[in-house]
Parts: C-alpha cells; sequence; structure tokens
C-alpha cells in the first residue's frame, strides 16, 4: 500500500498553549506553523527561519508547512508599494527553501482572514465551535458599521431579519459582535477599529472581484517562477467565507476560482490549499467533484467540517459530520494519491492537517487560538486517519 496522508498539526510558535510535546502525542509528524511576529510584507530572515524550524525539529518533528507567508495589502489592491512587496516576498520564499521549507500556504483575502461572529457557540454536548451566523453579519453591516451602499445589498427578509437580531443583543454583545467580525490575521490579536476599517475599504473602493482576480493574476506571475526555482509549491487558501462580505470582494471561492488561478500561471509550484470547511461553506461546491477534477494541483489539505443553514450560517461540525461527505472526499483524494503513485509523482504524502476542533473536556482550561484545540483536534485527526485507513484496506487490500 502506498503512503498515507501525512499527519500534521497546526502551531502557533512558542506562545501556543498547545506545546509540541503535545502535538506529538496526537501522532501527528509534521509542524504547519508561520512566523507570525513578523509583520506582513517584511522579510523573513534565515536567522529567523531557522530559530523556528529548529525548536520543531528538536521537539522530535519536522516544519512541513509554511502557514501562512500573508500578502501585503498593496499587492491586492495593485497599490505604489506592490512590486517591492513582491519583491520582497519572493526573498521570503527563497529563504525558506534554502531552510528546507518547500510547501507555502498563502490567501488572497482582503483585509480580513476568516470570519466568525460566535467563537463559543455550543453545540448539544456543550463542546465549543465557531459559527458564522449570517443575521449577525448584516446586522453588524447596517447597523454598526454602517457601510455605505450596504442596504442594496440585502433582501428585504435579510434586513428585517438583521434588525430583529440587533435590537435582541445587549451593548457588551454588540462589541463581542463587532471585535469577533473585526478580529485581523490568525496568530496576532489584532482587532481593527471601525474607523481603521472603514480606510481599508476605502482602499478597495476601485477593486471589485474582476480586479481583485487580476491583482491575484499578476501577483502569481511574478512569483511562480521564482517558486519554481526554489523547488516550492505554493498552495492558495480558499476564502473563508467563500463570499462577499462587508463589502469585500473574495476571488477564491468556488471550483471555477480555482481553476482560473491555475490557469493564470499553468505550473506544478501553483496549487491549492484544499480547505473543505471553506469551500463546503457553499451547497454549489462539489468538493469530492473539486478533488477528481484538480486533484494534481492540491499540495495541502486542511480537512474539516461544517453544518451549513438555510440563510447561509454555518457552525463548526465534527470532523465526520456536518453537510460534507467527508467519505467521499477523503476517498478521492486517496484516488488522486494512487493516480500519483501510477504517474511516478514523489508527493504522495500530501500534508494534511484537523482544522477549527471543538473544544472538549481539558480543552476548556486553556486559552488557544480559536478553533485550535489540543483535544478537539485530535478527536478529529483520530477520525480522519481511521477513516483513510478503512477506505485505502477495503479499496487495495
Amino acid at each position: 500500500m502506498f503512503n498515507n496522508l501525512e499527519q500534521t498539526f497546526r502551531w502557533f510558535g512558542p506562545s501556543d498553549p498547545v506545546t509540541l510535546a503535545t502535538i506529538r502525542q496526537t501522532g501527528a509528524t509534521g509542524i504547519v506553523t508561520a512566523l507570525h511576529h513578523i509583520p506582513c510584507g517584511d522579510v523573513w530572515t534565515m536567522d529567523e527561519i531557522n530559530i523556528r524550524k529548529n525548536i520543531i525539529t528538536q521537539a522530535g518533528l519536522n516544519w512541513s508547512v509554511v502557514e501562512s507567508v500573508n500578502i501585503h495589502e498593496s499587492i491586492k489592491t495593485a497599490g505604489t508599494e506592490r512590486d517591492q512587496s513582491i519583491e520582497k516576498y519572493i526573498v521570503t520564499l527563497q529563504n525558506l527553501a534554502k531552510a528546507g521549507l518547500k510547501t507555502v500556504c498563502y490567501n488572497f483575502m482582503p483585509v480580513l482572514d476568516w470570519t466568525r461572529t460566535n467563537l463559543d457557540y455550543r453545540l448539544g454536548n456543550n463542546a465549543s465551535a465557531l459559527r458564522y451566523h449570517a443575521p449577525a453579519v448584516a446586522a453588524f453591516d447596517l447597523y454598526i458599521l454602517e457601510r455605505e451602499g450596504a442596504f442594496q445589498e440585502f433582501s428585504a427578509q435579510q434586513q428585517q431579519e438583521a434588525k430583529a437580531f440587533f435590537d435582541s443583543i445587549t451593548a457588551d454583545e454588540k462589541k463581542y459582535l463587532t471585535d469577533t467580525i473585526m478580529a485581523g490575521l490568525p496568530g496576532t490579536d489584532e482587532v481593527f477599529s471601525i474607523p481603521e476599517f472603514k480606510e481599508h475599504l476605502q482602499r478597495y473602493a476601485n477593486t471589485d472581484a474582476t480586479v481583485l482576480k487580476q491583482n491575484l493574476a499578476y501577483f502569481l506571475q511574478a512569483i511562480i517562477p521564482h517558486a519554481e526555482e526554489a523547488g516550492i509549491k505554493m498552495c492558495i487558501h480558499p476564502d473563508d467565507p467563500p463570499f462577499p462580505i462587508l463589502g469585500l470582494p473574495r476571488v477564491v471561492s468556488t471550483e471555477q476560482d480555482l481553476a482560473d488561478l491555475i490557469n493564470f500561471c499553468p505550473s506544478a509550484s501553483n496549487g491549492i490549499t484544499f480547505c473543505t470547511g471553506s469551500l463546503g461553506a457553499r451547497p454549489d461546491n462539489d468538493l469530492p467533484g473539486i478533488v477528481s477534477r484538480l486533484g494534481a494541483h492540491i499540495h495541502f489539505i486542511h480537512l474539516r467540517n461544517v453544518q451549513r443553514e438555510a440563510d447561509g450560517s454555518f457552525y463548526e461540525a465534527d470532523h465526520l459530520g456536518g453537510s460534507t461527505d467527508m467519505y467521499a472526499v477523503m476517498k478521492n483524494l486517496i484516488m488522486e494519491q494512487k493516480k500519483r503513485v501510477n504517474s511516478n509523482r514523489d508527493d504522495i504524502a500530501i500534508p494534511m492537517r484537523p482544522d477549527h476542533g471543538h473544544k472538549i473536556l481539558d480543552d476548556f482550561n486553556y486559552n488557544t487560538y480559536p478553533g485550535y484545540s489540543a483535544i478537539g483536534r485530535l478527536k478529529g485527526l483520530a477520525e480522519l486517519r481511521g477513516l483513510e485507513l478503512g477506505i485505502k484496506r477495503t479499496l487495495f487490500e
């Protein structure tokens, strides 16, 4: 039988309450991390990269994937610093390659990274999950952010539901909602103020989805030749959620978006982070089909499940529950591995990590990054590796 998917765990660095020693006990062998303390757009030096790599190696683990080398906003908006920012990005990639780090995840979401409205949504068993509540986002947009033109983007029913939600929450709950939506990049404690966020919106006034996609193409055509030369596989993470929010466009949300970005710069170095949670929040995304059709371009896998709701809301479900058929997804990932074996590719053990685990059991005693508890992710990893083994034994023995 061919190699299993490489089991990895995300780690936010030395300040993460989930230690490397803890991660090693999960059975994961690979670490997914980034130098979150370096400001977005600055070069990652060899010294900084090697300090982090040595910490991981000394713990008996391998730094498998860099997630993420974030994209400076000037690149997304084609600002005056765009080319300078791209040059710095290329230097960072070259330094990572010199350190032996060859898989780099990134995203092209404007201003905000993944967005939720509740970081402590209680399930029936009292486990804590992340939730995106569509009426809450609309209420924030209409009545807290008060974004110009927002009312034209919501139906009468959506406006009615947003107003009812807004009127039902306290001042403290409005502040919590604002702070949760306005959170910055993962691994940081940055929270935008309303005036700061409005300044960012103004910078995107002339950047719709068409222009943003053109700017993504420009970025890829600039960096991929250098990534090829360095032996790096770039893998873009889908938008989360995979639809426009707060007046900001999204351009990595559908299978067509993924196909477009691959075609912008065809190369083995230009690939995808296949995130079943992000893509699964849209009912029109056929996740098993995406693996079948675009699997050759998948360099990194995030496996999590969301339970979709009729109004566009969703919450993080059990890894084998929710709206996505994880069996069908895993089966097609295994078939993609088989294709790679038959094609004599050397990237059979695609890095995989369980994403956005629930807080359960002892997790409540630790102030972990939202979605990144130890035991909740361990539960997901155990389920996923059992699913992988069961499918492989059924298909190939």
